[in-house]
């Protein structure tokens, strides 16, 4: 019985009987009849098969949504100050919620199940504390991103494949919007008609990004990429096979050697993990200086200051950019520079920076191979607005940039390192590169589908190892020893 027709009876008006089709039942009143594991689409002479679908979530009673509703409003007037008074303790604050709830849904003296009354203390419990209805998607470590597509349409990545989560249902697209207005309000940014996108984070660091109408079609979009709550470890990719331990040691090397490295790949290759992962091995002694649009990095050295872009006010002023931060770190006397991603012009001062004695620094950019980066970061310079010719541009790309490190997303899901790359010079107007480390797809797959090849030596020894051991850092002939696989790619 729904929570209409339990008001409605308690009421004394006339018993409403269930509507036939209604969710949960058939057509004749009856709750459905299970269906066995395997029958239905894709048995022997059915439809054709499918994926299976866990069971959609059924709709709630419309009551139900209003006293819900209701009763957050409630808590929010009264509780308020409250929520965001940073001298409450967490368990606190959960204690007083809980307090005022039970008080709102005995003051409504309205008939509910045991299983309602959980579920209405849980949801909206998780709408005042949390983010409601995906708040215990990001408690869920196997999950790795959220996507809002709709209120009632929320995608989710689990060990790298995307599945609909049909479990997961906002009441309506307001709902979705005060979850997003929520969170871009903790970070001090908003969200509106006249910026209908929004960049932020989570507390924990997870990126954040908002669509809101009129640009989104069908409701606000929300996609949250989470990170976890123990950062990756080098023995952590190790482990997972997107590295293996000599080409581990080649990045230590190279990092701690104060080369300068740019992690390239496509979106969710795992570039902002392998910025992390490579930062980790600079020095506890040096001044490390990060600039990012939305902090992600956690790095775990004593002395590193962050920085982060500011957009633009409600008047249009204000703004601070990656490339505002990018000029302003050069008089902060860094060691090291790491910049979260180039976008724009900011690559020419972060190529400015590398020539002029800021070595060791990071950057990521988008790119799908080791020679689109630097045609990417080409494009990027020219972005800065000045007209430089474009042997100039690679004379300094080739001069600052020392090893590109490049990610792809494979077909089955995992995230894998597939060159690193050596800058070696100019050859003419061509920048010169040296493969150093090649994934082996020539492995294939197994009967699961995943690759069998790894990383592995080319065999080559790059020209910098010299440098390298000038500073007492010195490689051994294991670690660029050819173990099987591809042929060794002398130049390019």
């Amino acid at each position: 019985m729904s929570l209409y027709q339990r008001i409605n009876e308690q009421q004394g008006g006339p018993p409403v009987p269930p509507k036939p089709g209604q969710p949960g039942q058939s057509a004749a009143g009856q709750p459905p009849a299970k269906v066995p594991p395997g029958a239905g689409a894709g048995t022997p002479g059915g439809p054709a098969a499918r994926p299976a679908q866990p069971a959609p979530a059924p709709r709630r009673d419309p009551a139900l949504n209003e006293l819900r509703h209701r009763i957050h409003q409630q808590l929010i007037d009264e509780l308020g100050p409250i929520l965001f008074d940073r001298r409450l303790s967490e368990q606190d604050l959960r204690r007083r919620v809980h307090e005022q709830l039970h008080a709102a849904i005995a003051a409504e003296r309205v008939p509910l199940s045991a299983a309602d009354k959980a579920q209405l203390i849980q949801d909206v419990s998780d709408d005042i504390l949390g983010y409601g209805p995906i708040d215990k998607l990001l408690r869920d470590e196997d999950v790795t991103e959220v996507m809002v597509n709709g209120p009632d349409l929320v995608f989710v990545e689990r060990s790298g494949k995307l599945t609909k989560d049909e479990s997961i249902r906002f009441i309506d697209s307001d709902h979705v919007r005060r979850v997003i207005d929520k969170i871009v309000s903790e970070v001090g940014r908003r969200v509106d008609e006249s910026t209908p996108m929004v960049d932020a984070r989570l507390p924990d660091g997870s990126r954040v990004n908002a669509v809101i109408s009129p640009l989104s079609i069908g409701g606000p979009f929300l996609t949250i990429r989470k990170f976890a709550t123990d950062p990756l470890q080098i023995d952590d990719l190790i482990r997972f096979g997107s590295l293996n331990a000599h080409s581990a040691r080649f990045l230590q090397a190279c990092i701690v050697g104060k080369l300068n490295v740019i992690v390239a790949g496509g979106t969710g290759t795992g570039k902002t993990t392998m910025l992390n992962v490579l930062s980790s091995f600079i020095p506890e002694d040096e001044r490390i200086i990060t600039v990012e649009d939305a902090k992600e990095l956690q790095l775990h050295q004593e002395h590193v200051l962050c920085m982060e872009s500011r957009p633009p006010n409600v008047e249009g002023r204000g703004e601070v950019t990656i490339r505002d931060l990018v000029k302003n770190c050069l008089r902060m006397r860094p060691d090291r520079i790491v910049v979260g991603e180039c976008r724009s012009g900011e690559a020419l001062d972060m190529l400015q920076a590398m020539n002029t004695g800021h070595d060791g620094s990071l950057t990521t950019v988008h790119a799908n191979s080791p020679r689109d980066t630097l045609a990417r970061l080409e494009t990027l310079v020219l972005m800065a607005g000045f007209d430089l010719p474009v042997r100039a541009i690679r004379e300094q790309m080739a001069s600052a940039i020392d090893v590109i490190v490049q990610l792809s997303r494979l077909r089955d899901g995992t995230r894998r390192v597939t060159h690193i790359t050596e800058v070696q010079g100019m050859e003419g107007d061509v920048i010169t590169l040296q493969d150093v480390f090649l994934f082996d797809f020539g492995a294939g797959v197994d009967e699961n589908g995943r690759y069998r090849g790894q990383l592995q030596a080319t065999g080559v020894r790059p020209k910098f190892a010299e440098k390298l051991a000038d500073q007492g850092i010195r490689l051994g002939p294991e670690v660029f020893a050819r173990d099987g696989g591809r042929k060794a790619v002398t130049g390019r």
